[in-house]
């Protein structure tokens, strides 16, 4: 998932980073490349916090919408990517079967976001739920299912007859 941060050089020398899509997360460098650098970081911990209280990752606004914003004028704008589907306690391998030539464009459209592959499909299939859903999604983006959950899992190995067929 890619954040819109944006950048002011303090007084002191350094500069101070504001996350505007993520209230209360800042950070700060000594330095630009540190400063983008430690605003990964620092988005990476407010997300994970986020999910251990089970609360939702806020929907992000365009740049253009936040480059509107008076309070943000002076500063200077970068885009910091980070694979929020690392930061679940729990993961599951899964199988699935899928055309060659879209793979290709997920894969392309992965490394442009940072991201790794299970996390873009994971970050677009949340994304398409999200947009799908009429409502708030309590625990979407947690490692912990809803108890209204009607979701089932396909039958283990051992469960399917010898053609790999659900009995």
């Amino acid at each position: 998932m890619r954040f819109p941060i944006v950048i002011h050089k303090d007084a002191g020398g350094g500069y101070g980073v504001i996350v505007p899509d993520l209230p209360g997360c800042f950070s700060a460098g000594d330095s630009l490349e540190e400063a983008i650098e430690s605003a990964g970081e620092a988005i990476a911990c407010h997300v994970e916090g986020l999910l251990m209280d089970d609360e939702a990752i806020p929907a992000r606004a365009t740049l253009e919408t936040h480059q509107g914003n008076e309070e943000y004028r002076d500063g200077v704008w970068a885009m910091v990517a980070v694979d929020i589907s690392r930061l679940s306690s729990k993961t599951r391998r899964i199988n699935i079967t899928i055309p060659a030539r879209v793979l290709d464009i997920v894969d392309q459209a992965a490394a442009r976001e940072g991201q790794s592959r299970s996390g873009f499909l994971a970050q677009a299939a949340l994304s398409h739920v999200r947009r799908r859903s009429e409502g708030a999604l309590p625990g979407l983006l947690t490692d912990r299912p809803e108890p209204s959950s009607t979701y089932r899992a396909a039958p283990s190995r051992k469960d399917r007859g010898p053609a790999g067929r659900s009995e």
